[in-house]
């Protein structure tokens, strides 16, 4: 997949009271800080100074540019000096993309020697920034604030995550979702309403027949199939029952035909996610299973029965993840072990590798649903640390993402179970987080990642409009449902 060369644009404010001498010092300020932003190997993205705004015109004018550039994923606004708010009016109701609110100053200490009027004038975020948060608070602008000196380690890693938010904003933006078949019959929570998701978040689903892959998958040629199976055993451990049996072998290839076909169509047609059901395979020998593993592992967003907004909001946080350890996922079943009780997350083939603990294997293996050949796999382990589940539904009224923060533990050995797996311990517990998910209408199926945290995908939610209900240590079910009431009377 090709991914778009993101920047980031800072902004200064400031105003004309103080002189041009003040001015120029500020356009200095803004050159020294970017330079050092730069040099910090920590931040995803370049971060590119504009001049300093101290006009409406001026404001109004980068900010549209920053709406008309693709390249630009997000804005950066610090006021240096007191910048009166009704300057930016207009380009604050004009602004399109993410805005990170940053409450610093240049100096981190005080000169309290020699400090005089002229310091004063220069250096008074604490009363600039305050008059930009009120007037973002009266226009109810999205946006995020950070506070603390733009040198401090904590607050750049808060500053690099939000970016990498800011850059999932706009893919999702522009996101498109190859689906193939509808979704698995009579089940609810894998619908919704298409049109609202593009109107609110971006995203375009497009429908097509199985039998439009099947066409790919026999046009796929036998050297490239030959090329990729070389790449697979290089790659993975293949079961010794797979790599000495020409059937089950077989079955690999024929994976790695659907894993090419798939590639072409979505590449093809510019999409950045796809869902398959195992209830519409017409044409198909098996259901994609390692391909689409594949195909998640470098970063497309995937959806098993039809499961469009999985699909997409996987697509979505791997961008955040910068496309590490996030896969989709589903709750399976439970260990009520008192003191023990965790949560088994699996699916019937379609885990991402990029969770894995260690070297997955190819295995071959029945598919008891399906009624199709015995489909290739890898399977592993993932990985035990701390992680989250999202989950986005519609509710008819609007869009909810409910996020319960985990920690996944190394599971037991399960040498009869031929899927990959991941074994999480919910927080606050499991009684407490299944009962929260349960009334906030959650989805069995989930994005689960290391890569994210609750407060990205919430801040991502934001710049949407979208609600958030996040499940953690500090939640309960009652807490929760109080929540929910709450948010019933914001987002009628």
């Amino acid at each position: 997949m090709s991914f778009p060369d993101y920047e980031f644009w800072f902004i200064a404010g400031s105003q004309h009271l103080y002189g041009p001498e003040v001015l120029r010092q500020i356009n200095r300020h803004i050159d020294d800080m970017v330079r050092d932003l730069n040099q910090d190997q920590a931040f995803p993205y370049p971060v590119i100074a504009r001049p300093v705004v101290s006009t409406p015109d001026g404001i109004r004018q980068v900010l549209r540019e920053a709406n008309d550039d693709d390249r630009c994923a997000g804005v950066i606004v610090w006021m240096h000096t007191f910048s009166p708010a009704q300057m930016w009016i207009a380009g604050l109701r004009a602004l399109q993309k993410p805005l990170l609110h940053l409450h610093t100053q240049m100096n981190r200490d005080i000169p309290w020697d020699t400090i005089d009027m002229d310091y004063m004038n220069l250096h008074q975020s604490a009363h600039g920034d305050r008059e930009f948060g009120h007037l973002t608070a009266r226009l109810k602008t999205p946006r995020k604030v950070l506070v603390g000196h733009w040198q401090d380690q904590e607050l750049r890693r808060d500053m690099a995550r939000w970016m990498d938010t800011a850059a999932a904003v706009s893919d999702s933006l522009r996101l498109k979702i190859a689906r193939f078949g509808d979704n698995m019959r009579d089940v609810a929570v894998t619908e919704g309403d298409k049109v609202a998701a593009q109107i609110r978040l971006g995203w375009s689903v497009k429908g097509f027949g199985v039998g439009d892959l099947a066409e790919r998958v026999n046009r796929v040629a036998d050297e490239r199939v030959d090329r990729l199976l070389d790449f697979y055993q290089s790659t993975y451990e293949v079961a010794d029952n797979v790599r000495h049996d020409a059937n089950r072998w077989n079955a690999v290839a024929y994976q790695a035909r659907l894993e090419l076909a798939l590639r072409d169509f979505l590449a093809d047609g510019g999409f950045h996610a796809v869902t398959t059901t195992f209830e519409d395979l017409h044409g198909l020998r098996q259901l994609p299973g390692l391909a689409v593993q594949r195909l998640m592992a470098d970063g497309y967003g995937f959806g098993a029965e039809g499961d469009w907004k999985t699909a997409a909001l996987l697509r979505v946080v791997k961008r955040m993840a910068r496309f590490q350890g996030t896969s989709f996922m589903e709750d399976y079943t439970y260990h009520l072990e008192p003191g023990q009780e965790a949560i088994l997350g699996a699916h019937m083939l379609e885990v991402c590798p990029s969770i894995a603990d260690g070297t997955p294997r190819i295995e071959v293996w029945p598919l008891s649903i399906g009624s199709k050949e015995d489909p290739a796999r890898l399977v592993f382990d993932a990985r035990p640390g701390e992680a989250v589940v999202a989950s986005l539904v519609d509710l008819g009224s609007r869009f909810r993402l409910v996020v319960n923060e985990v920690t996944a533990v190394a599971p037991p050995p399960m040498p009869r179970l031929p899927v990959a797996r991941a074994l999480w311990r919910p927080h606050p517990s499991l009684k407490e987080s299944a009962a929260a998910w349960i009334y906030a209408g959650g989805a069995h199926h989930t994005v689960f990642s290391y890569g994210v945290t609750s407060q990205q995908l919430k801040d991502w939610a934001d710049a949407l409009g979208i609600e958030c209900v996040v499940i953690n240590r500090e939640s309960s079910a009652a807490s929760i449902r109080q929540m929910l009431e709450w948010n019933e009377a914001v987002y009628r």
